[in-house]
């Protein structure tokens, strides 16, 4: 039961990024700003990474649990990623 309702969540937590991406994509000019006023995310986004390439090179499943926790941090990266573009378009204008 723990295993259908974390796929669900997960799966879930999978297509909420593409409703929240904005059309008007900020600049790397803006984005390298807004990491300079928010590198707590932007270290987090690092680590996140880190954390998934490590994840996927590892030899074990860690009981199970390794696949949908590579899936949250994508999904963690992603929602940093889209609350740093969020800021750098609302700092632009």
């Amino acid at each position: 039961m723990k295993r259908i309702l974390l796929g669900a969540v997960v799966i879930g937590l999978m297509a909420s990024p593409m409703s929240i991406i904005s059309a008007a994509e900020p600049t790397k000019a803006e984005m390298k700003a807004e990491k300079a006023v928010h590198p707590r995310i932007a270290k987090s986004i690092k680590e996140l990474n880190e954390t998934i390439a490590v994840l996927e090179n590892a030899p074990n499943d860690f009981g199970g649990h390794k696949a949908a926790a590579i899936a949250a941090c994508k999904e963690a990266v992603a929602q940093l990623k889209a609350a740093l573009e969020y800021r750098a378009e609302k700092d632009t204008k």
